[in-house]
Order: structure tokens, then C-alpha cells, then sequence
């Protein structure tokens, strides 16, 4: 009876394919070699940030079942921070702290890109992505003309 809590059930199955979606989409090397984002654990940090609230934006738009996928998105999203940052050597100690920095950068890129998609123009998009995701600002424009076509 009690392993009935530990079982996978079908949702987290798609929230697991989801979410390991957007991070192989979030690693594809075009991003690093073409548009110019750092290949650094922050750059990669900030693709998978980036694809996942461009994934849950589009969830809101779904009818409810759907959107209720979102918050299970964000916990796997936190579960693979947290592992990561275990694989990399970051201390028992230290862990709670990165991840409440973690937490603070994508709330705050999440409402920077929510209000820069909705601009009419790219300019707010490429500020915000400039700010957040590229060393090379000249590759900024282009990408963020890419990401708004793929809304």
C-alpha cells in the first residue's frame, strides 16, 4: 500500500518528456555557435529558463487540465537545479541559498519576457534578452525576432 506513493504515475511521465523537451531544445548547439550565447553553466541556465517560460506562456492559453501542467513543469525545472548543482559540488549548505537565487531569476525573467512579448515592437525582447542570455549584443535583434515568431 505505502509504495503507491512512490510510483510514477502517467502525468509526471509527461512532465519528465516535457521538461527533458526543453532542455535538449535549450541545448541545441545553434544557440551557442550561431547566436552567440555563452556555453557556460550561466548560459545554459539561461536557455532552459528562457524555453521554459516560453513553454509555460503557452500552457496559460490551454484549457485548465493543460495549464495545470505548468506547476509540475516548474518543480521538475527546481528538481534539476537542485541535482545539478549537487553534481557540481555545491555544499548540502549552500543549496537552499542557490536555489532561492534561482527561483528569484526566473520569476524576474519570467515577468521581463511576459511584458517584452507583449510589446508590439522587439525592441523590449532584445533588451531583455540581452540583459539576461548574450555576450555578443549584435546577435540580440536576430534572436529576438526568432523568438517571437515562435510564439
Amino acid at each position: 500500500m505505502i509504495f503507491k506513493l512512490f510510483r510514477r504515475t502517467p502525468r509526471d511521465n509527461t512532465i519528465a518528456c516535457l521538461y527533458g523537451t526543453i532542455v535538449a531544445q535549450a541545448r541545441l548547439p545553434a544557440f551557442y555557435q550561431i547566436y552567440g550565447v555563452p556555453d557556460t553553466v550561466n548560459g545554459r541556465l539561461e536557455m532552459i529558463m528562457l524555453h521554459t517560460v516560453l513553454f509555460l506562456r503557452r500552457l496559460e492559453s490551454e484549457a485548465v487540465p493543460i495549464r495545470a501542467l505548468g506547476q509540475g513543469l516548474f518543480d521538475q525545472f527546481c528538481r534539476d537545479m537542485d541535482d545539478s548543482m549537487c553534481e557540481m559540488g555545491v555544499s548540502d549548505l549552500a543549496v537552499p541559498r542557490n536555489m532561492r537565487r534561482i527561483g528569484e531569476a526566473f520569476y524576474g525573467r519570467q515577468a521581463a519576457y511576459r511584458v517584452a512579448l507583449e510589446a508590439p515592437d522587439d525592441e523590449p525582447l532584445a533588451a531583455a534578452l540581452n540583459r539576461n542570455v548574450f555576450a555578443d549584443p549584435e546577435q540580440v535583434l536576430l534572436c529576438a525576432r526568432s523568438t517571437r515568431i515562435g510564439q
